[in-house]
């Protein structure tokens, strides 16, 4: 009798199953393995019990075929979701590998002395830019996208070329603001070089000028570095990287980092391209000048500046005790801390964090430009943004971080060049 039981109860539960076949398949195949072994396990007992187990069960599966997608799904998940709570040590079967994440830091940190500051301010619109030369073509001009006056390097095949000397050191940073037109592909060339000194040149339009140096080149569709020197028989070292490329017709502020034979790029907040043998060894940069060759890109290049690499943010904080930065930085009669500013913000992020009983007091300083209250009224302000963003994103107490701001009143030069004024529009850390 036990055996036509056994026998009526598989045959019952392979119709039943069947029947249940549309919910298993929604439901997922987790759910499906998870029944069959129940099954299985039951058929193992007592046929009595398992019946009246099995049946059970079927009944209540059957019921379920008849509800919406959303309802097996549900309940797929919360199998699931039991079977992975039961030994969270044991890998689920079936469960999808997680999705590869990495996270690079934005480790950029600016310098603490400016070297070189160019944005064209005592230029007149529509002038050749005094201190450059050229054999081509290009004018000053405004923009409706961004503030101030900007260089158009709009010559067809041109060289652009700083007329002085610039004594580089081992490391030192370059920074510019560039806006390509819209249909460019090639963009233009920044190269730093060391000029040959028995063949120099006021406008140099040498493809890889000097005795040596590093070429610089941001495309449509990504960016190329390649370091050279004029010994035909060497060969370039070259740098690749498809990360973030120029965007045409907008505002793009680019970054290099050399310290001495390593070339580091950022672009609008990312690290580009990182290039740690990029530089022939004894190579003294003291030259600058843009190139191009493609007609199309026609570049506006704006606020380039040249400074030290960057400060021993630790020493001067805690064993000095103040702090002198350019690193961050705001938008022009703006006190929104800019993105590229992060790097600086998480080296005296870590500095406070490592030394829990340290107070600073943040002070914000403009250059003369402008009403002397509203330049006052920015200073303030600018400090209260550097302090909130030290307590947002970084997590420091902010009993630890009182603000001020001086405005105009305390330059640490005088306001009579673009990079005297640049030097005084900082943001100072002090010790309490």
């Amino acid at each position: 009798m036990k055996r036509i039981v056994f026998f009526l109860c598989i045959s019952f539960l392979f119709s039943l199953q069947l029947s249940a076949q549309g919910w298993l398949e929604r439901a997922g195949q987790r759910v499906k393995d998870r029944v069959v072994e129940k099954v299985e396990n039951r058929i193992d007992k007592k046929t009595d019990e398992a019946t009246d187990k099995v049946l059970d069960k079927a009944e209540g599966s059957v019921k379920k075929s008849g509800k919406k997608n959303k309802q097996g799904q549900q309940d797929a998940e919360e199998a699931a979701e039991t079977d992975e709570n039961q030994d969270e040590n044991a890998a689920p079967k079936g469960k999808t590998a997680q999705k590869l994440e990495s996270v690079s830091a934005y480790d950029f940190v600016p310098g603490d002395k400016i070297l070189f500051f160019v944005f064209f301010c005592q230029d007149a619109i529509g002038d050749f830019p005094a201190l450059w030369t050229t054999n081509g073509s290009g004018e000053v001009k405004t923009v409706n996208i961004a503030p101030g006056k900007w260089f158009h390097m709009n010559g067809d095949d041109a060289v652009y070329c700083y007329t002085k000397e610039i004594n580089f050191p081992d490391n030192f940073i370059v920074e510019f603001d560039i806006i390509p037109e819209k249909n460019f592909q090639y963009g233009i060339c920044l190269t730093l070089y060391q000029e040959d000194p028995e063949n120099p040149k006021e406008v140099n339009d040498d493809l890889f000028p000097g005795l040596r140096g590093l070429r610089i080149v941001p495309n449509s569709d990504g960016w190329e570095t390649n370091g050279y020197e004029s010994d035909p028989n060497k060969p370039w070292l070259d740098g690749k990287g498809s990360k973030n490329p120029l965007i045409a017709e907008e505002l793009n502020h680019v970054i290099l980092w050399i310290q001495k034979r390593r070339v580091r790029i950022y672009h609008q907040g990312q690290k580009v391209l990182d290039m740690p043998t990029n530089i022939y060894a004894d190579t003294k940069f003291n030259r600058l000048l843009f190139s191009g060759w493609d007609r199309n890109c026609a570049p506006l290049v704006s606020n380039i500046k040249i400074t030290t690499a960057s400060p021993d943010t630790r020493s001067k904080l805690i064993t000095e005790g103040k702090l002198i930065t350019y690193g961050i930085t705001f938008d022009v009669n703006k006190a929104d801390v800019k993105p590229e500013s992060y790097g600086t913000l998480k080296s005296i992020a870590d500095v406070l964090t490592e030394n829990p009983g340290v107070k600073v007091k943040i002070t914000g300083h403009t250059d003369s430009d402008g009403d002397d209250a509203k330049n006052l009224d920015l200073s303030k302000r600018r400090a209260e943004s550097v302090k909130n963003e030290l307590v947002k994103n970084f997590g420091i107490d902010a009993s630890r971080l009182s603000t001020d701001g001086a405005g105009e009143t305390k330059p640490i030069a005088a306001n009579d060049t673009p990079a005297n004024k640049a030097k005084n529009r900082r943001v100072e850390f002090i010790k309490l």
